[in-house]
């Protein structure tokens, strides 16, 4: 039996990029035996995967978890996250390591100098490069969400009234210039013509209250009600997802939604798309293509760079919808 682990520490969205590699590691050989390391406020969003044998969690000492990872007598390490952290845990451990390749230098030619060097292969497909000595390849499912609540007939923050037909709308987001501004959230569940549900996380109670306050519609809101698993299950009973570029964008993938991505200051070309690669047709891409300050950064900014905020306010949510 060959025993590895793979790191990932952060966050919901790039943890359920690597969904498919557990998945194909299992499945194309049995004598493996799979470990996960990650960061443990995001226990949750992997915590219920078949193709996991043990999940381990860190906190911000490294110095328990390197004894603890220690006993299991890895044969390799895949490490999908590749920060300083995770060379610590792989010099401290001393076993062959496959680092996933972050082209850091090539989104800053991007977001610089407007310079497009990245290669036109999504984050997934970049993620099994590190698995060709394992010899496991891509089986093009796509990716996988578990939330250990699929057979719960009520979830926290779902009106049973709705729960037939109805849209997700996801707010806020880890930084600002990748958030649909509140304008435009009002946009969107006027142009839509069935209940919406608004989905978050625990930082974006806010934005939702304003949206319910001013929206001159009905609007169910999940948002500091429901947890990640609960917001998970409400995707994947919704009809379609309205959602930036977030984590909750690639849940919707996973669970094959229709997804209307919604893309601020990143740019589809840094790679991380919803993956979908047997149902393409089932995401939009919305974005402003034309405008010469995106990508501003391949992060996000607290305020627009350019105080105007075009990449978000010049969508017209009306015509697409």
């Amino acid at each position: 039996m060959q025993k590895i682990l793979i790191i990932r520490f952060s966050s919901i969205g790039d943890i359920v990029l690597t969904t498919p590699l557990l998945r194909a590691i299992k499945q194309q050989n049995s004598q493996i035996e799979v470990h996960y390391l990650t960061k443990k406020e995001y226990a949750d969003v992997i915590r219920h995967n078949p193709y996991i044998d043990k999940l381990f969690l860190i906190d911000n000492d490294i110095r328990n978890i390197v004894k603890q990872l220690r006993k299991e007598k890895y044969d390799h390490i895949i490490d999908l996250h590749k920060n300083l952290r995770s060379f610590r845990i792989k010099k401290a451990l001393g076993i062959p390591a496959t680092s996933f390749e972050k082209l850091n230098w090539e989104k800053l030619l991007l977001v610089k100098f407007n310079i497009n060097n990245l290669p036109k292969v999504h984050i997934v497909d970049r993620y099994f490069a590190t698995l060709r000595k394992l010899r496991i390849k891509n089986d093009k499912k796509g990716l996988e969400y578990y939330s250990g609540l699929e057979d719960e007939k009520q979830i926290k923050g779902l009106d049973e009234k709705i729960a037939d037909d109805y849209a997700v709308l996801v707010v806020g987001g880890t930084y600002f210039t990748k958030q649909i501004p509140i304008e435009k959230l009002l946009e969107i569940i006027q142009a839509i013509k069935i209940p919406v549900v608004l989905a978050g996380g625990p930082s974006d109670v806010e934005i939702a209250q304003e949206v319910i306050e001013q929206s001159e519609k009905t609007v169910y809101n999940a948002v500091g009600i429901s947890d990640i698993n609960e917001s998970a299950e409400i995707v994947r009973r919704s009809s379609f997802v309205v959602t930036g570029d977030t984590g909750l964008m690639h849940i919707a993938a996973a669970y094959q939604k229709r997804i209307y991505s919604v893309w601020g200051n990143t740019v589809p070309e840094f790679g991380m798309t919803p993956y979908m690669p047997e149902h393409p047709e089932r995401f939009t891409i919305i974005e402003i293509k034309e405008l010469k300050c995106r990508p501003c950064s391949k992060l996000g900014h607290n305020t627009c760079p350019q105080s105007h905020f075009d990449c978000m306010m010049k969508i017209d949510f009306n015509k697409i919808f």
